[in-house]
């Protein structure tokens, strides 16, 4: 058995000629907050795409919990345990905050097709289950207020905060966050490295993080990998890759540049 929760190795993907994602390696352990940086355009959410099925691997593999993960298909990666977000908010905007909760809850469901067509005692049992889980998890984004409320009409940070909540409720081992910072004001990224932190400890569960805001991941990941042209080029503790003069290139255009 690993000592990683997550472990990738050497993963890659090519797009004709253009090599998107090559040789990728990082683990994740247990209860783990890792970041994924690097310049637009580096192969960050192809390398979360790669991890989460979304994308077939070309090369390398990808373990979930000691299992090899990579040749599954998304909707059985995340039952297997990896749970992720997305850089641009995919909620069903139609449905209400509630709903959107209660989707993901299904996961873990044990529904039969005789037993929702008729309703049986075991479903009803179950779905009013899932309704008190989905409402127990949105109280703990301050979102079971606006339950009702269609998500297209949540404010832009708490349609973020609901997209996390929706990859929660999936019970997952490992989840992957796409920008969650993206859009927010200095205030709103201050709450969500609390809330990041806060996700870890009360879910017991482990992170992988892609994030542009260098301050907030510095603050929060305890190890960091770099991609630069879709190529790892560092990795380390927050403050060995802020040194690195690699990183200080790909980023700021000359080494020794302050990051």
């Amino acid at each position: 058995m690993s000592e990683f929760l997550l472990d990738v190795r050497e993963i890659g993907i090519s797009f004709g000629g253009l090599k998107a994602c090559q040789q990728l390696t990082l683990q994740v352990p247990a209860r783990g907050l890792h970041g994924l940086i690097g310049p637009n355009g580096a192969g960050k959410t192809t390398a979360f795409n790669l991890i989460t099925g979304v994308y077939q691997t070309q090369t390398g593999s990808v373990s979930l919990d000691g299992v090899h993960v990579h040749h599954l298909a998304p909707h059985q990666i995340a039952k297997a345990g990896m749970s992720r977000t997305f850089q641009n908010i995919r909620l069903f905007g139609d449905l209400s905050v509630l709903d959107n909760v209660r989707l993901a809850c299904h996961l873990r469901g044990t529904h039969t097709l005789i037993g929702t067509l008729f309703r049986t005692p075991m479903f009803v049992a179950q779905e009013r289950a899932i309704r008190e889980r989905a409402l127990k998890m949105l109280d703990v984004f301050d979102l079971a207020d606006l339950a009702d409320e269609q998500a297209r009409s949540l404010p832009y940070g708490n349609q973020r905060r609901l997209e996390i909540c929706r990859a929660l409720a999936t019970e997952p081992k490992v989840l992957l966050l796409d920008e969650p910072a993206a859009g927010m004001n200095p205030s709103e990224k201050v709450a969500l490295a609390a809330t990041i932190r806060q996700i870890r400890d009360r879910f017991n569960l482990a992170i992988l993080l892609i994030e542009h805001d260098m301050g907030l991941v510095m603050d929060i990941c305890e190890h960091i990998t770099v991609l630069d042209h879709g190529t790892p080029i560092a990795a380390g503790a927050p403050r060995e890759v802020q040194n690195n003069p690699k990183v200080q290139e790909a980023y700021l255009g000359e080494p020794g540049a302050v990051l």
